[in-house]
């Protein structure tokens, strides 16, 4: 087989184009589906495998030098040579293609992250595949937590100690273990958790989440800047209430809910007549996750928080049934070529 691509190779190097139609000859001959170079490749699947690194070496050589030859001779002939395999009906009407549109997570994602980042917060990532200790011991989850139970989460099967991450709040424990404070950012992400598929749940989604850690940190700090978010992200308006709630790793802990976007806070079918909806959880980040990441919490404090992307989008388009964020139906997402 060597010798039979060396032969090639030195066809192809003295190979001279006289014109569009023979170079495309020379082109389908090569780099056609039914071509030499093709043969070759499916010759090569059964070679010793002490001989596929040589040949694959020479192969490839023969593929670039012909791809070679094609763009010389493509640039020397100009544009105003057409393939005889590309030609077209010039009496045809123009056929228009239609643009793309952002996906509606990543118009609120960026939306999201627009807003914290002109708080001063950076955008921190992480990997989606996580250790015990990222995703839950260094967060306060107790062993006996429910997260831990396999109907709540995608574990490693071969190392039970591995998990995709449920929760991007693993990245805010790279980040302080990392870091010194201050620190102020945001970690949006994908997460997983192990739940039936319906309207209004799925097996994955994304989340993001936030952190401030300083000296002298208060609650009234975080309330300021989520009521700052709220009323950027949804109306001028905005009204917000923060409800006692538990989390392991914040303490003080709360939900918010906003006052419905869609009635104003009147009571309406989407706010099941309250005149608010829930949007993110939060709180104080709790003295023992600080200490676990190796910072001082007699002299730093810090609040957390986080939210669905899925549900903000919700709230912010009413998109009643969260499949569709996933099934990329067109038609679904030209509904918001306006909105990106």
């Amino acid at each position: 087989m060597k010798d039979k691509i060396k032969e090639l190779l030195e066809e192809v190097n003295i190979f001279k184009a006289e014109n569009a139609e023979h170079l495309e000859q020379f082109r389908i001959r090569f780099l056609g589906r039914k071509g030499l170079l093709q043969d070759l490749f499916d010759a090569f699947k059964d070679l010793p495998g002490e001989q596929k690194r040589d040949a694959g070496q020479l192969l490839n050589q023969l593929k670039n030098a012909a791809q070679g030859k094609i763009d010389l001779f493509k640039e020397s002939f100009g544009s105003n040579q057409v393939s005889i395999e590309i030609q077209h009906d010039l009496s045809m009407p123009v056929g228009f293609n239609e643009p793309g549109t952002r996906h509606p997570l990543s118009i609120v994602r960026n939306e999201i992250i627009t807003i914290f980042s002109s708080l001063g917060f950076t955008v921190n990532e992480g990997p989606e595949i996580e250790d015990d200790w990222h995703n839950f011991s260094a967060l306060n989850f107790p062993p006996e937590h429910p997260a831990r139970d396999m109907q709540d989460t995608f574990f490693i099967e071969k190392n039970p100690d591995i998990a995709l991450r449920t929760h991007t709040s693993s990245v805010q424990i790279r980040v302080m273990e990392n870091s010194k404070p201050p620190i102020r950012a945001i970690f949006p992400g994908r997460v997983y958790r192990n739940e039936a598929i319906s309207a209004r749940a799925n097996c994955f989604f994304h989340q993001v989440e936030g952190l401030y850690i300083d000296k002298n940190v208060s609650f009234a700090d975080l309330k300021q800047t989520l009521l700052y978010f709220a009323r950027e992200m949804f109306a001028p308006d905005t009204r917000i209430r923060l409800r006692p709630s538990y989390f392991p790793f914040t303490e003080p802990s709360a939900e918010m809910d906003i006052s419905c976007n869609l009635c104003g806070g009147k009571g309406c079918s989407f706010c099941k007549y309250t005149g608010w909806v829930e949007i993110l959880g939060c709180g104080m980040v709790d003295p023992a996750v600080l200490e676990n990441c190796g910072i001082d919490s007699k002299i730093y404090s810090g609040y957390a928080f986080g939210m669905g992307i899925e549900r903000t989008t919700n709230l912010k388009f009413q998109v009643k049934d969260l499949r569709m964020f996933s099934e990329n139906d067109l038609r679904f997402l030209k509904q918001f070529e306006s909105a990106g």
